[in-house]
């Protein structure tokens, strides 16, 4: 009887659920054991981080578990702290207790990507990103608690610093993430009778000249006429010198205090792939082929964020790091993986560029497809459409449509857990208060 090959995935994002979740459809149980190593026991569907942040979805219906669509998988959690593709180990840290080293026959390097950051000074420590549910939850918190203070104070430069927002980064992160939570705040305004919209300043900044790239110049203008016209003041040219205890400061000589920055300028691969022991580009990407193999390491696999794929559909180019390439990647990388399982022949990866879609706020939207431009509200039910049919699973299908009607028929939640993160301070001024009391008598 043959053993069954151990398939090692590192990383359960785009590239490492879909390829198990393929993988455990075409592989018969004696085939293979798979195991998916991640840091967290769920996939972000990241596209939907922007409606979650301004409550159009529930935070939990955008992230998809993997112990339950990857039931025939092992699933581990920790931090992959080395690889050593010589010796076919993967070094495995659970967030508790000691250790442990793991063999592969084959394995799928798929580590993603993190925030790009820059060492300007504040920012580590006023700043937050906007890539993971719990950044966009704690953004969300934190925005609604900020008109909170806004509305309670009788400092004026307090008040002004709550309501001082800046984004910095104009790809589709930022964008979307700031016409999200402006068009949320302005419309909860109704419930801050001192505060209105008018009083909020929110800033976009922007280092190169144009936003939004991936729907053209003339799309990326007209987002800018839509965005100024909301009274956003968008910045392009410009970058962030400073951020030190909140206060701001552009290299165009603008400056200003602010509670909130959101850092959202560009992501690069995960740190893990100085740590694999194979070949990096310039960028710090793992080197891949068309069939989605590192080169010189036939065995091993990667596609997403953190691999150099040629682009066959542009010679000589690489493809872009995003959604649409990895989830299309990994089915191919899947099916190469088993080709080469069952001694068959690989195939290239392949695929032009469709084109992308875009929110800013409700029922507002731009997007090019296949060259046909859409704008407003037909751009907002596409972007919509095509993202509802690609989260993974009926479950959350089914979930985010009953978000959106919900949504028609009631106005937003605007309660702010921002507590969520502090759970113990409530029994710990418990535990104080009684302490204080039994001293005083």
């Amino acid at each position: 009887m043959t053993t069954p090959a151990r398939i090692l995935i590192v990383g359960g994002g785009y590239v490492g659920m879909y390829v198990a979740l393929r993988l455990q459809r075409r592989l018969r149980r004696d085939e293979a054991r798979i195991t998916v190593l991640n840091v967290d026991s769920y996939m972000t569907y990241q596209p939907f981080l922007p409606e979650a942040a301004a409550g159009s979805v529930e935070a939990r219906h955008v992230v998809v578990s993997l112990r339950r669509v990857l039931n025939k998988c092992a699933i581990l959690n920790g931090w992959v702290v080395g690889v050593d593709p010589v010796a076919r180990t993967v070094d495995l840290c659970p967030h508790e207790g000691p250790g442990r080293t793991l063999e592969y026959d084959l394995l799928v390097f798929a580590p993603g990507s993190i925030s790009r950051t820059l060492p300007i000074p504040g920012l580590a420590e006023r700043g937050i990103g906007f890539k993971s549910v719990e950044e966009a939850i704690h953004l969300r918190d934190h925005v609604l608690g900020k008109l909170d203070l806004a509305e309670s104070t009788t400092d004026r430069t307090v008040r002004a610093r709550a309501l001082t927002f800046v984004f910095v980064g104009a790809g589709y992160a930022g964008v979307e993430a700031l016409a999200e939570l402006e068009d949320m705040a302005r419309d909860v305004c109704r419930y801050y009778p001192t505060v209105d919209p008018g009083d909020m300043r929110w800033f976009l900044v922007e280092a190169t000249d144009r936003i939004l790239p991936e729907v053209g110049p003339e799309m990326g203008r007209w987002t800018v006429a839509q965005l100024r016209g909301r009274g956003i003041d968008v910045r392009l040219g410009t970058r962030l010198n400073s951020a030190v205890e909140g206060h701001i400061v552009l290299d165009d000589g603008t400056e200003f205090d602010a509670d909130t920055l959101v850092w959202t300028a560009g992501v690069k691969p995960s740190p893990l792939v100085h740590a694999s022991g194979l070949p990096l580009d310039g960028k710090s990407r793992v080197k891949a082929t068309a069939e989605l193999v590192v080169q010189g390491f036939p065995d091993v696999f990667t596609a997403g964020d953190c691999a150099a794929v040629p682009d066959l559909t542009k010679p000589g180019e690489m493809c872009a790091p995003n959604a649409q390439n990895a989830v299309r990647q990994a089915r191919k990388l899947a099916d190469n993986l088993v080709a080469t399982l069952r001694g068959g022949k690989r195939s290239p990866y392949r695929h032009a560029y469709a084109g992308s879609v875009a929110t800013l706020g409700l029922h507002k939207g731009v997007a090019q497809i296949y060259g046909r431009k859409l704008r407003g509200l037909p751009a907002w039910f596409m972007h919509r459409t095509y993202h509802l049919s690609r989260v993974p699973t009926l479950n959350k299908k089914a979930r985010v449509l009953t978000d959106w009607t919900f949504a028609l028929l009631f106005r937003r939640e605007i309660i702010s857990l921002g507590a969520v993160t502090r759970p113990r301070e409530e029994f710990e001024i418990a535990i104080r208060t009684e302490s204080t009391f039994a001293a005083s008598r």
